[in-house]
């Protein structure tokens, strides 16, 4: 073993009084910069143990800790419905969905066994039921006959309809079954060949799954490009991107969200070209975002009008107030108080005339940036670096980007948080989860165009299913493709 490699492994050795008192003797400056740099390593440490979904980008899942003999209390509530709340009852199926009619009268009176009753004109009480039909499969054949042409010598055969070539083993409506399953259930193909074998009754790979899906995807592809072009000419759009595994390799799964359908892209990258890709250079709209960098490059390098999420800066500053650092825990707190200020004024909107309600939105922004740029917390090292970092930081983000925070006080349709593309991939997420990823491109692809199904048709009040079978139908009779804009028919 080298040298190197064993000083590596070494772990640092505790201070001992020796050492205390050799750094006495040196005289005060040494001591000094021993205190400053023990206070930097403390407030580090502090800072990491300290950060929790509630003061910064961790998700709530990160807050949960394992102890043993604790028990979570009981809640005051009851389980159930809470009183006062309305009742809600499934409306009746309508008298011309109704397959088979089961009708009872009673031949005699059931107290006293009178036989001649009388029927009365009122409506029968009721009970509807539903079940699965014995039959779920209904298996076809195609058969083409061969016939012989004397003049060529040949054996021919009638062609079989295209759509029936597409198709192959499932028809469109078990298609789409298989990839509603697979986006919209999560489903692996190894729970979709288990459900097609027990309840089914029918044996297929997981390979045969698989291409199924991609079927799909191809039948997808029109809905997903029209999107994908009409994504620039939005004049608002939230963004967000959270991580996609395939292989082991570490991709992004990116969210676009307009006002009313939203649209997935895996890529390798997190950074700005994926913005530029998709949205081009001359994005004339206002970018709903996190405070990520590839934001910052994006609006830096082409002038783009961003709209910087609230909520993550509320996180950041509640950890600066926080600290254990009196100075910069005051300069956290006067710096939220000044935020929860404007948040009242947003509260208080519907009491406020429109211009009312503008001019107030703006003396509270100038309140919070000069919170954020005024008696900031600063001391430095003998080397000129930083050492209340955290308060230093969020001054540099105001001073170089404070306006970005404010943009939805003149923009109608974009909001001051970026809650609405975090809440279109949370399901993304969950998909993540249960089924690990993606093996391929053709994975990616599918994955891209079922979610952004399944998300839009969901904003838009559509069977997600009815919209897979519409396009599948079409794929395979070689017809437009059904449009995913709304308003489209």
């Amino acid at each position: 073993m080298s040298k190197s490699t064993s000083k590596k492994k070494e772990k640092p050795r505790a201070m001992t009084r020796a050492d205390a008192m050799a750094v006495y003797d040196a005289g005060p400056e040494a001591v000094i910069d021993l205190l400053l740099g023990m206070d930097a390593r403390l407030r580090s440490h502090e800072g990491r143990l300290g950060k929790n979904s509630s003061n910064s980008s961790k998700p709530p899942s990160s807050d949960i800790t394992k102890t043993k003999g604790k028990k979570r209390g009981k809640g005051k509530r009851k389980a159930g419905a809470q009183p006062g709340h309305p009742k809600h009852e499934r409306p009746p199926f309508p008298e011309e969905e109704i397959d088979r009619v089961h009708d009872y009268l009673l031949n005699a009176c059931p107290e006293c066994a009178y036989p001649e009753l009388t029927f009365v004109n009122e409506p029968p009480r009721v009970i509807q039921q539903m079940e699965l039909a014995q039959i779920m499969v209904v298996k076809e054949e195609h058969r083409s006959y061969p016939v012989w042409c004397e003049r060529c010598g040949k054996i021919h055969y009638h062609p079989f309809p295209e759509e029936v070539v597409k198709e192959g083993l499932f028809k469109e409506r078990l298609t789409a079954l298989v990839a509603y399953m697979k986006a919209v259930d999560h489903a692996s193909f190894s729970t979709i060949r288990k459900f097609v074998r027990d309840v089914l009754g029918e044996n297929v790979s997981r390979g045969y799954l698989r291409k199924v899906v991609e079927k799909v995807s191809c039948s997808l592809d029109a809905p997903y490009e029209e999107l994908l072009k009409s994504l620039p000419l939005e004049q608002t759009l939230n963004v967000d991107e959270t991580g996609h595994k395939e292989n082991g390799e570490r991709f992004w799964t990116w969210v676009f969200r307009a006002d009313l359908y939203v649209l997935f892209k895996i890529d390798k990258s997190r950074g700005s070209k994926v913005l530029i890709d998709v949205l081009g250079e001359e994005f004339d709209g206002v970018l709903g975002c996190d405070y990520f960098s590839a934001y910052h490059k994006y609006m830096k390098d082409f002038d783009i009008t961003v709209q910087f999420c609230i909520a993550h800066l509320i996180r950041d500053i509640k950890y600066l107030a926080g600290l254990r650092d009196a100075e910069m825990k005051a300069y956290g707190k006067k710096l939220l108080a000044s935020v929860k200020a404007m948040f009242k004024i947003i509260h208080n909107r519907e009491n406020l005339a429109p211009d009312a309600f503008i001019k107030a939105m703006e003396q509270a922004r100038e309140a919070i940036m000069a919170a954020a740029l005024t008696d900031v917390p600063s001391r430095l090292d003998k080397n000129g670096k930083e050492l209340k970092r955290e308060a230093f930081n969020m001054a540099k983000r105001f001073r170089k980007n404070g306006k970005a925070y404010f943009e939805f006080i003149t923009t109608p349709g974009i909001g001051p948080t970026n809650n609405l593309a975090e809440q279109a991939v949370r399901f993304v997420v969950i998909d993540r989860r249960i089924t690990q990823g993606t093996r391929s491109e053709k994975g990616r692809e599918s994955n891209e165009r079922l979610w952004t199904v399944v998300g839009t048709c969901a904003m838009q009040g559509r069977s997600a299913f009815e919209f897979i079978l519409q396009s599948v139908r079409a794929h395979f009779r070689s017809t437009p493709a059904p449009s995913l804009l709304p308003g489209s028919t």
